[in-house]
């Protein structure tokens, strides 16, 4: 349906998927956040806000997450970023340049699923039919979110009490997948834990080397500092 208003009921059966226990997640958060912790913030229902935040319409504790690393850097580093070509690269081409303001106060996470969580499944056209939307849901950009958030509201609304979340595939990313998770069902316990491996803060030299060494296969680099160079060119 797009971006339009939910109808009444579902057209069809919501696809579920079971996101097995063990299962390795990847988590870009704000540094000085417990890692495993859920946003228990609530967005604006008309403004700013993720795809599918929780409202004062609907409240709930949410974390997104990437299954692989690339996806959880894509989707909150690389969101409409665009390539530019100042001729600094070359004969290489356009590049694009991370402002520090997007990655000096985050780090990565390395998590796990303590547990199976059953989620809504919208990775195919099928799956969306069957919850009356079609990619828009998934693929709609930040100017949307409101709505996105609506539609999120509504599904929820349709699959309680067993959805503790969607699985989706990564817009900025799209071999790969990423989830929300909700906190309030399933107990109303976190299905998160640290898999083992530190959390890497970008607002560190080490940290900003490591990010610009997973950015560029997708042709982006942090932005230097005033004055400096770009980490990993020092």
């Amino acid at each position: 349906m797009g971006k339009c208003p939910p109808p009444d009921a579902l057209p069809g059966e919501p696809a579920r998927a079971v996101l097995r226990a063990g299962t390795p997640v990847y988590r870009v958060h704000t540094t000085g956040r417990e890692p495993t912790a859920y946003n228990t913030r609530l967005s604006h229902p008309f403004y700013y806000g993720g795809r599918f935040d929780s409202t004062p319409y609907d409240t709930y504790g949410f974390v997104y997450v990437g299954f692989g690393v690339g996806a959880a850097l894509c989707e909150v580093l690389l969101r409409s970023l665009p390539f530019e070509d100042d001729g600094s690269h070359g004969s290489s081409g356009p590049r694009r340049l991370l402002p520090r303001s997007a990655f000096e106060r985050r780090s990565l996470a390395f998590l796990q699923l303590t547990e199976d969580v059953p989620v809504v499944s919208l990775m195919s056209a099928a799956e969306l039919a069957a919850v009356a939307q079609d990619p828009w849901l998934i693929h709609a950009e930040g100017r949307d979110y409101p709505q996105t958030r609506d539609w999120g509201h509504w599904i929820r609304r349709r699959t309680a009490p067993w959805a503790r979340g969607f699985v989706w595939p990564s817009k900025r990313d799209p071999a790969d997948r990423v989830a929300v998770l909700f906190d309030d069902r399933g107990g109303g316990t976190g299905a998160l834990e640290a898999a083992g491996s530190a959390s890497v803060d970008f607002g560190t030299p080490e940290g900003e080397q490591w990010l610009n060494n997973a950015l560029a296969p997708y042709l982006t680099r942090t932005a230097p500092e005033v004055g400096g160079a770009v980490s990993g060119e020092r």
